[in-house]
């Protein structure tokens, strides 16, 4: 299997649907161990999905914006794991006042920046001392080359966020750890709805790749997850993959 063995911090689980939930359920069918993280509101929710997955796994309190909750993480994780081989970051958060390019005011998008670019670093960092015999950490990202649509500030997160991920890259290589992206096409996600408009980017997107798009299946970006969070690129790092039906390829 894929990933036997393997020890993997997930973040992100909120619906069934979501991306982060089916890495969690093809990373448990290919043999590793899962902690989910969640908090807040959001933490039950999180524990009732998680009975859906093959294996029930430990939920446990993070908000990445939290920095108690980031230098407790290792310790409070070695209740459940003794290292870990790879961290999914599936963090995105911005305030109505974001999709607002012109109107939008600097706590909207510090509020943004913090919690979608600046997290990947705080994660990282965060999970290093589990990661002492290196790994993986993939993040998921939206295509940030582009103005997109509604995105607005959340685009400009993205944007940070792929620059976050090359830093990280180059800091974290040296002790083993790789560092990559997955450009996921739009899947209906907690995310996804939380950003007003969302549903032009669904209605084009089918017509628009070479390979088609259902906007309500995560597995594609989700085995992209999973095989990046394997033995099988380990040599890949600051790296974005595409899993879009081949759209950031083509012209307008």
């Amino acid at each position: 299997m894929l990933l036997q063995g393997k020890k993997l911090l997930i973040t992100g689980v909120l619906m069934d649907s979501s991306i982060a939930f089916h890495v969690a359920k093809l990373a448990q069918e290919e043999g590793a161990e899962v902690v989910l993280t969640s908090f807040g509101r959001a933490m039950k929710i999180t524990q009732s999905i998680a009975k859906r997955l093959p294996s029930t796994p430990p939920v446990i309190e993070l908000d990445v914006t939290n920095q108690e909750h980031l230098d407790s993480l290792a310790e409070r994780l070695t209740e459940h794991v003794d290292h870990l081989d790879g961290v999914l970051h599936s963090i995105g958060f911005a305030p109505p006042g974001a999709f607002n390019f012109l109107e939008a005011t600097w706590q909207d998008v510090a509020t943004a920046l913090h919690a979608s670019a600046y997290s990947l670093k705080a994660l990282s960092v965060a999970a290093l001392p589990l990661m002492s015999n290196g790994g993986s950490v993939v993040g998921l990202t939206f295509d940030a080359k582009f103005a997109w649509p509604v995105y607005d500030w959340m685009g400009v997160a993205k944007a940070a966020f792929e620059s976050t991920s090359r830093y990280c890259a180059r800091d974290l290589g040296p002790k083993g750890v790789r560092v990559n992206l997955v450009a996921a096409g739009p899947v209906r996600t907690t995310a996804a709805k939380s950003v007003p408009g969302f549903e032009l980017f669904e209605e084009s997107w089918d017509t628009r790749a070479p390979l088609g798009w259902n906007v309500d299946d995560a597995v594609p970006a989700a085995k992209a997850c999973v095989a990046l969070l394997s033995d099988w690129f380990p040599a890949t790092t600051a790296e974005i993959i595409h899993v879009d039906g081949g759209v950031h390829a083509m012209g307008q």
